[in-house]
Order: structure tokens, then sequence, then C-alpha cells
């Protein structure tokens, strides 16, 4: 998945791209059907990004958890 372009927030915004993170969802929720498999992933999009929780777990939800399959997420302790 790639869902941001740069690392850094300048002139532009931020550089995560909600819009590409959740076609790259739809994907991954048509592969994880296929497979039966469950996602487990962490806060995409919300480190260098510079994305907020708050929009993505909304694309999360939509595209993967009302489709019936299992996700994680994991949070960095760091």
């Amino acid at each position: 998945m790639v869902g941001q372009r740069g690392i850094r927030t300048g002139s532009k915004g931020v550089p995560v791209r909600y819009e590409a993170i959740d076609a790259a969802l739809g994907l991954v929720a048509d592969k994880a059907l296929e497979l039966g498999a469950s996602v487990h992933l962490p806060r995409i999009g919300c480190g260098l990004a510079g994305g907020k929780w708050s929009r993505i777990e909304p694309l999360i939800m939509e595209r993967l958890v009302a489709r019936g399959i299992s996700v994680t997420v994991y949070d960095h302790d760091g």
C-alpha cells in the first residue's frame, strides 16, 4: 500500500493521501476475502504521513470490517 507522497509536511499540507489508502484497503479486502485471511496492520497513515486516525479508522471499518474481515490494529509503544 502506498498512501502518502513524501514524508514531510510542507506548504501543500501533510503527505497522507486518504483516497490512495481507501483504494488500497479495497484491494486488500478483496485479497483477504479470497484467501480467507484476517488483516493485521499498524495505525497506517498516522506516522510520518501526518494523517489523522479519525479519518483512517472509518476507511478500515468500511472497506474491511463491514465486509466481515477480522482486523487487528497494532499501536507502536516507542
